[in-house]
């Protein structure tokens, strides 16, 4: 950790705080953060990467941490979400980047890569279907209704906020279940993320990422075509996403591969750290 540098970096009309390791002039690996993280989500993949002569680039996106938070759902639809990770590309190098994320994160880079892949060199997403196949198998599959009903009820005006905020972000906490597993996060983790969401503004622009939704803000169908080859990590035990999406992901789009993960949740990157670096380091020296 000592080894990271912060910058504030301008792209797309905002500002984004931007955790980066590694040599610069190494290829660049971009990693995306989901709900309700940022860029300390992925605080043991960094290293690795680094260490395998990476530069790489982690975002709090829009609306997290220390990042601007513009108001108004509609400066947090998929399409924007995505341009303000090009223009961090473009900002660190005139070549492709690597590009991974995980949940939310994971949604724009599987976007990023479909619509624009000119930017990146290979994908890697974590317990997230592309999109296209989600708005395609979802209401069809009646498990994953109920899986994803939060989501009905973030779309309600101002008692998410307010029920994220009870008891010093208990639901937040529980989520992920920071509290809950020492053995995975420390104090200072803990602190760091209550710090995080306690942000002036941060709660109302982390949940309009999921309000954009309704607003067309997972854009227009995208092609079930990806001209980047990708990996897809999945941890088994998701409660919030069903094992079905991620094997009609891999059999929509042929293009890459699905790897399992046993004895993990959707949080797999806190849970299997170690298993998740060599996977994702497996896959780009391939």
């Amino acid at each position: 950790m000592n080894d990271i540098t912060f910058h504030m970096i301008e792209t797309n009309g905002v500002t984004l705080h931007t955790a980066s390791a590694g040599p610069k002039d190494g290829p660049l690996a971009v990693l995306l953060h989901g709900f309700p993280e940022f860029w300390y989500g992925w605080k043991s993949q960094i290293k690795p990467l680094a260490d395998a002569g990476y530069h790489v680039v982690v975002p709090d996106q829009r609306g997290y941490n220390l990042s601007d938070k513009p108001e108004g759902i509609e400066n947090y639809t998929i399409d924007t979400l995505r341009d303000d990770i090009i223009g961090l590309i473009t900002h660190f190098t005139d070549d492709k980047a690597v590009v991974i994320g995980h949940d939310w994160g994971g949604a724009v880079a599987w976007h990023l890569a479909s619509t624009r892949p000119q930017y990146v060199e290979k994908l890697i997403t974590v317990n997230i279907p592309h999109p296209a196949v989600m708005r395609k198998v979802t209401p069809f599959y009646p498990p994953q209704w109920k899986k994803s009903s939060y989501i009905a009820f973030f779309q309600l005006p101002e008692k998410p906020e307010r029920r994220l905020s009870e008891d010093n972000s208990h639901v937040l906490d529980h989520a992920i279940g920071l509290s809950e597993r020492p053995a995975l996060f420390s104090r200072e983790d803990v602190d760091s993320y209550k710090q995080a969401w306690g942000r002036k503004g941060a709660l109302t622009a982390m949940l309009n990422w999921y309000r954009a939704i309704r607003a067309g803000g997972l854009g227009p169908a995208v092609p079930l075509k990806m001209p980047v080859p990708y990996r897809l990590i999945w941890g088994v035990n998701d409660r919030a996403l069903s094992k079905k999406l991620a094997k009609e992901t891999k059999r929509m789009i042929p293009n890459g591969d699905l790897i399992f993960i046993d004895d993990a949740s959707h949080w797999v990157i806190h849970e299997k750290p170690r298993i998740v670096s060599h996977l994702i380091h497996e896959y780009l020296q391939q």
